[in-house]
């Protein structure tokens, strides 16, 4: 795994702009940067990265079968209790779900060590799927790369072979309605980017924004023109809908989310204690443990991270390293429940200006196949919505 400046193309901004990438550049600070990318050899994608991945979500899906099932998991996760039949039903229809990503810390030598699941509202998805592939193929004709250069990238392969597969044998009713908060540019590109993906497997789709979203006299969830939502893609975490208005509806309004009901244990920094006491000492995981009252005291080894069980995007992050380092990120967290895992540093490449860049590497499972990465990179070792995405390529060893 090596960090290898390279020459930006004069005209990305511009490829960006014209193909929809319109959050290329975030405050006026670059989120796409091409000035570098991470070179890997194929083993390491295959061995260290794709291997786990899929291991790692096999063991999470299991995990989901057993949360569903106990009222005392479903109390350490925090669920509220008015929403466990829904999503235990969720569950056992085995409502379809799309993608997720896992975040895992990987300096080329070592196990991969998962950091979390984000598995209800994932982004950072066009950047990886799409629009890297294009810098790769770019970057081979103009002979930045070798021609036996590659990308671990299937992802939008799989994500038009899903959407294909769902309308084929009718597990999701169309149109699907595609929504996002109305105001973020970001959510707002990854949603027609999915539904850019469905109308390519042949599925009819219609867009939205989440306020958009009404409730008939009859309980059906609608659209501006009070059209029935049948299937909804929403980039919207569960737990936020939990809590407000049409909360409760959701069960009674017999809408099909995607992400699923279910989705709602996976998108949890529960799941990593409840991963680490059935897999202890798995290479892949890092010593987790729940902060509250019915938990066991345990002292981790030197070095811990405490993160709320709901935080997004780096936000109310507590980083102590084994040498008694202090970070912290801000956010709107603060008060929740906490769990407290085991620091493992993200690998450090230092640039030409001594600047401190720390990769974190996001794999893509979509449906139930590890499909592909991208890789997200910070100057300080909690990745946050700051980071900037940077391309990846397996190079000839």
């Amino acid at each position: 795994m090596k960090r290898i400046l390279t020459t930006p193309r004069p005209d990305w901004r511009e490829q960006a702009q014209s193909l929809g990438f319109h959050f290329h550049t975030i405050d006026g600070e670059a989120y796409w940067d091409e000035s570098a990318y991470y070179a890997f050899g194929l083993r390491q994608i295959e061995d260290d990265i794709e291997q786990p991945t899929q291991e790692l979500h096999d063991m999470s899906m299991a995990l989901v079968d057993e949360v569903v099932g106990s009222e005392e998991l479903l109390t350490r996760l925090a669920i509220p209790t008015d929403y466990w039949d829904w999503i235990a039903a969720s569950w056992r229809q085995r409502e379809p779900h799309l993608y997720g990503r896992m975040d895992l810390a990987y300096d080329g030598r070592g196990p991969a060590k998962l950091y979390e699941l984000n598995y209800d509202t994932p982004t950072s998805l066009y950047e990886a799927a799409y629009f890297q592939w294009l810098w790769l193929e770019q970057a081979i004709a103009r002979g930045a790369l070798g021609e036996g250069s590659d990308q671990y990238n299937r992802i939008q392969e799989l994500l038009i072979e899903t959407f294909a597969t769902l309308s084929r044998e009718k597990r999701i009713a169309t149109p699907v309605h595609f929504a996002a908060v109305e105001d973020s540019i970001e959510d707002q590109g990854t949603v027609r980017y999915l539904r850019d993906c469905a109308e390519q497997a042949g599925v009819d789709t219609l867009e939205l924004s989440i306020e958009g979203i009404g409730l008939s006299k009859e309980g059906w969830f609608t659209d501006g023109d009070d059209r029935v939502i049948k299937t909804l893609f929403k980039l919207y975490p569960l737990e936020w809908m939990f809590v407000e208005e049409y909360g409760p509806k959701l069960a009674a309004s017999q809408v099909q989310l995607i992400e699923p009901a279910w989705k709602a244990i996976l998108s949890n920094k529960g799941v990593l204690p409840l991963l680490w006491e059935r897999h202890r000492d798995h290479p892949n995981l890092l010593e987790a443990h729940f902060e509250d009252a019915a938990a066991q005291t345990v002292e981790l080894p030197a070095g811990w991270v405490r993160k709320p069980l709901f935080s997004r995007e780096g936000a109310n992050i507590e980083l102590v390293s084994a040498s008694g380092e202090r970070l912290r990120s801000d956010g709107p967290y603060q008060d929740g429940p906490t769990i407290r895992q085991a620091h493992h540093p993200l690998p450090r490449f230092d640039g030409d200006d001594g600047a401190a860049n720390y990769p974190l590497i996001g794999s893509w499972v979509v449906a139930d196949q590890a499909a592909g990465m991208g890789i997200r990179e910070d100057a300080s070792p909690i990745t946050q919505d700051t980071s900037r995405f940077m391309p990846h390529a397996i190079v000839e060893d």
